[in-house]
């Protein structure tokens, strides 16, 4: 079954109090490129993302993005950097020691550190120091993880990336069939137009001998004219004109165009080299046959390998 090369898949799961969605989109590209986005506290897991979409995908620019959240409820650890809160404290009263004026009781008599109480008054560096002052000091807070076990997080996720790669290929198998169905019809369309070549192509040479003789004997009028003469020109014509060859390599190329598509596996660049087999011989039937309409018929031709060479610069 043939495949596109543009897909998407998705699956999500809620299990171990984790929230985990995969999805898998791509686009055409001459080979196989990969990109996982995935947090960076589960980056063990990137190689085997890969590993995994390797074994049922081989060209189209893939990228495979993991989100991974904890459900509701879950709780975090918050606690308070002592360490960092007792660093901001000692900064503040050496920054004031520097610039505040006390009396012999101990008491702030001129305080030029800027410092001011919410009250208007000066106090202790400490006595200020409120929750709203801290909360905006960074890394006051930090927050602490529970230890995930990775073999579990490892199961979870390859589980939910293996359905969206199901769901991934499966699409890319349904527009494929699609793209499928297309170019058999223009195969059956570039058959015929190859049926019309073969049947005009052979009247060429009695119809150019008549104009041949017609020509001459106008220009020679009552002089005798050497129809073996005419016969030979005529001949040396339909050599050159002659088409026969083209439209039996197109006839073959068209079947085995027909035979790949029942094929199972990455054939796009069969296709592909195939096609510019068809658009070489549609070209010298073109350049051998001067009449019009084969021409018209040969640029018909050329329309639909174009029509079909789109489609296959899709396909896997």
């Amino acid at each position: 079954m043939i495949r596109s090369m543009t897909g998407y898949g998705r699956s999500q799961l809620q299990s171990e109090g984790r929230d985990i969605l995969v999805e898998i989109k791509s686009v055409n590209s001459r080979y196989l490129e990969q990109n996982v986005r995935i947090g960076r506290n589960y980056t063990y897991l990137e190689e085997e993302l890969k590993a995994l979409l390797k074994t049922k995908v081989s060209r189209g620019k893939v990228e495979i993005s993991v989100t991974i959240n904890p459900l509701e409820g879950r709780k975090a650890d918050i606690r308070v950097n002592e360490a960092i809160v007792r660093g901001y404290l000692d900064a503040m009263r050496a920054y004031n020691n520097n610039y505040v004026t006390r009396n012999e009781q101990g008491e702030i008599i001129d305080n030029q550190s800027g410092f001011l109480a919410p009250d208007g008054y000066y106090h202790k560096t400490e006595e200020r120091m409120t929750w709203q002052t801290m909360m905006q000091l960074p890394d006051i807070f930090r927050v602490e993880k529970p230890q995930e076990d990775e073999n579990e997080v490892r199961r979870s996720v390859m589980g939910v990336a293996e359905n969206a790669l199901n769901a991934f290929v499966s699409m890319r198998e349904t527009e494929g069939e699609k793209m499928k169905a297309d170019i058999l019809n223009r195969l059956v369309l570039l058959e015929k137009c190859v049926a019309v070549v073969e049947e005009k192509a052979p009247e060429l040479t009695g119809h150019y001998r008549e104009r041949l003789f017609t020509k001459i004997s106008e220009i020679l009028k009552d002089t005798t004219i050497d129809e073996q003469r005419i016969l030979t020109e005529a001949a040396i014509f339909s050599e050159k004109t002659a088409v026969d060859e083209e439209t039996v390599r197109l006839h073959s190329h068209i079947s085995q165009m027909r035979n790949m598509l029942s094929e199972d596996g990455s054939i796009g660049r069969k296709l592909d080299f195939l096609v510019q087999e068809l658009n070489r011989e549609v070209n010298t039937i073109g350049s051998k046959v001067q009449d019009i309409e084969i021409t018209s018929v040969v640029v018909e031709m050329k329309s639909e390998i174009e029509k079909i060479r789109e489609q296959i610069q899709n396909i896997e």
